[in-house]
């Protein structure tokens, strides 16, 4: 069983100057000589943790981390002006030109398997390969699975401190109501929102119970961010076409991936994972059994560091 390599320390860090008034923060560590992989955050919002770095070996990759607009240490914080998907994406294409990569690896989880297959559908040319965990292709059923009805059938209890937020009246329509009060002008509003939302997302990530990722989603500067942005882009059907990620899946052609999603995943639902699997032939599907949505559980850990040497492997018999 594969767990986290140990922590190390950024070899030099950065704040890039996007579209104004974004500066996005950017870091690189281990093999200057590696095979670079980027490390695409989820949410979107969250940003990036020091222990993101510890996915990949440390001696095979050039390992680069990003936090969005908005998210993490990016500036402005928890900002939604010109934040949008393709914005995002031309983000990660600055960051690679800036850092002179001509192709690498993008790994990303939940959202961030999202937008690693915008990028790699918009530059198929600039990815040497996919690592991909708890698929999510931000459909209408997708959203209304998690924040309006359906996982709120397996988790009631949490789901009540989701709700409490949110008058009687309002609650038909749970994502709207939430966004109005996230990015309106009563702060104690948007504060009650947030925790809510965020800590929604965190309690429901793992099968069992697991206090340090509801920690994480409960800090009030990741609430944020989290629960502001991820709102602005499901309102905003994520600034994409209807179903645009899986119709336009026929420009992965060619490039090998890995898809890692637990089998009791209630964020994003396996379906998810099986679709994308049957749109892109080239990838593998490992459905990893006893675990839920979250990349630090014990199962998850194990297949996606698989996946990054297996990776390596491949690319490097290539």
């Amino acid at each position: 069983m594969h767990k986290l390599y140990p922590l190390i320390k950024a070899n030099r860090s950065l704040w890039l100057a996007v579209d104004s008034p974004h500066e996005i923060y950017v870091e690189e560590s281990g093999n200057a000589r590696g095979l670079p992989i980027l490390f695409v955050h989820g949410g979107p919002g969250a940003g990036c943790e020091e222990k993101h770095r510890s996915y990949f070996d440390p001696n095979l990759y050039r390992i680069i981390l990003f936090d969005q607009r908005g998210a993490g240490r990016s500036r402005p914080h928890a900002s939604l002006e010109r934040n949008t998907t393709m914005d995002l994406v031309a983000d990660m294409e600055r960051i690679r030109i800036e850092l002179d990569i001509d192709k690498w690896v993008l790994f990303g989880g939940s959202w961030g398997s999202t937008l690693s297959l915008v990028y790699a559908e918009t530059y198929p040319e600039r990815v040497l390969g996919l690592i991909l965990r708890g698929i999510f292709l931000c459909r209408p059923q997708e959203i209304h699975w998690f924040y309006q009805e359906g996982a709120n059938r397996i988790f009631p209890d949490y789901w009540q401190d989701f709700l409490a937020p949110i008058p009687e009246n309002e609650r038909h329509d749970l994502l709207h109501a939430h966004h109005k009060r996230l990015t309106g002008t009563d702060e104690l509003a948007r504060m009650r929102s947030a925790e809510a939302w965020s800590v929604w997302e965190g309690r429901t990530a793992t099968l069992l119970p697991k206090k340090e990722v509801v920690d994480f989603f409960s800090d009030p500067h990741v609430a944020l961010s989290l629960a502001r942005i991820e709102s602005h882009y499901f309102v905003n059907n994520i600034f994409l076409k209807p179903n645009q990620i899986l119709q336009d899946a026929f420009r992965l052609k060619n490039i090998p991936g890995v898809i890692v999603h637990g089998r009791y995943d209630i964020v994003c639902p396996i379906e998810n994972a099986w679709e994308l699997h049957q749109a892109w032939p080239e990838s593998r599907l490992e459905i990893v059994p006893g675990t839920g949505h979250s990349a630090s559980e014990a199962g998850n850990v194990n297949a996606l560091i698989q996946a990054t040497i297996d990776m390596h492997q491949r690319l490097a018999s290539t």
